[in-house]
Formats: C-alpha cells, sequence, structure tokens
C-alpha cells in the first residue's frame, strides 16, 4: 500500500476501500514514495502546458466548440512558462528515478485511484477534509503523481456502504507489468472484492 501523501487528504471511504483491497490480497507492508505532492505539481504544469498547446489553434479558431471551463483551463496551460516546463520535466526524471527502484521488491503498489468517491455529471465541487475544491482539476490527486512517470495502471471499482457511487483503486506496476496487474485484478474479481455494478437510471 502507498501510505504518507496516498494515505491522507481523500474521503475516508476512499482510505477504507483501499484498505479493503489490501486485506483481501493480504497486504499489510506500507510503502512511501518522497516528494509527492512535488511530483503532482510538476505533472500539473506539464499537462497543463502541453493540452494548452496541443488546443491552441482550435481555441483561437473556435473557443466556443470547447466548454468555457475547459477554455480557461487550456488557455492558462498554454501561458506556462517555458522555464517552468522545463524544470517540471527535469524533475519528473528525478522523480522517475526514486520511483522504480521500489518495483525491487514489490508487484504492485495499491493506492486511491480519486480522492472521493464517483461524481455525479456536472458536478463543480467536491469537499476534502473539509475543504470545498474544484473537481476538475482535483480529481487526480492521486493518479497524476503516478501517470506522468508512464507506470501502468488499473482502476478497480468497488461498492461502498458509504453510498451508492463506486469508488477506485488503483493498482499500479512497473513499467511494462501490465500482467501483474491484470492477474491482480482478476483475482479481486473473483473474489467479490471489486465488481463493476451497471448504472441504474432513476
Amino acid at each position: 500500500m502507498l501510505g504518507g501523501y496516498f494515505s491522507t487528504g481523500g474521503d475516508p471511504a476512499v482510505h477504507a476501500a483501499v484498505e479493503r483491497v489490501a486485506a483481501g490480497l493480504q497486504v499489510t507492508r506500507r510503502v512511501e514514495l518522497p516528494a509527492v505532492e512535488e511530483a503532482r505539481a510538476a505533472a500539473f504544469l506539464i499537462t497543463a502546458s502541453e493540452g494548452g498547446h496541443l488546443h491552441l489553434e482550435r481555441l483561437r479558431a473556435r473557443a466556443t466548440d470547447f466548454d468555457p471551463g475547459v477554455v480557461a483551463r487550456l488557455m492558462a496551460g498554454a501561458m506556462v512558462p517555458a522555464a517552468w516546463y522545463l524544470q517540471a520535466q527535469k524533475f519528473r526524471s528525478w522523480w522517475r528515478e526514486q520511483v522504480l527502484p521500489v518495483f525491487r521488491s514489490v508487484d504492485v503498489l495499491l493506492a486511491p485511484a480519486t480522492p472521493v468517491p464517483a461524481t455525479v455529471l456536472g458536478q463543480e465541487t467536491m469537499t476534502i477534509g473539509g475543504r470545498e475544491m474544484l473537481v476538475r482539476p482535483n480529481l487526480g490527486l492521486f493518479t497524476q503523481p503516478i501517470s506522468f512517470i508512464g507506470l501502468p495502471v488499473v482502476a478497480a471499482p468497488l461498492q461502498s456502504a458509504a453510498g451508492p457511487l463506486p469508488l477506485g483503486v488503483q493498482l499500479i506496476a512497473a513499467p511494462w507489468a501490465e500482467t501483474s496487474l491484470l492477474r491482480v485484478a482478476r483475482h479481486l474479481e473473483r473474489t467479490g472484492i471489486c465488481a463493476a455494478v451497471p448504472a441504474t437510471l432513476e
């Protein structure tokens, strides 16, 4: 289980879900990664900058084709200073070197996939630790530090007594070790710990 940054800052039901999956896998070991908050910040800068530049010409020509909230984020990303972007890329390389050695002694890491249970369509804010936060820029609090260094992930859904909306646990492995993730995910499905329950219309 990933501890530290990944074991705080989310809805209690999300962290309980990780504990439930860990118990089902008989996992008790906790691993902490260094500088995760900085990794998330670097990931955010890189994603924002690359997304802004990718869509910049379309934004200039057809801004009304985009959701207004997306336009603001993409435009802000396009204005990220090049020096910040380059520094974030340097940090990305350094952080990858810090994380990869963890997989010398573990096959799969467990962490929350999102800081809250699934949000509903159109939901703009969520509450984490008593703080109201925007959903779009913050739903990736636990995934951005992982995905931006190229680690493969399987998000395993499970239901919670806390509410009708599913929770997600991310299973994380070393590059090219997807088979380990799929094997663990299949075990969780077979044992009934994780399941994708079809949504119902009310």
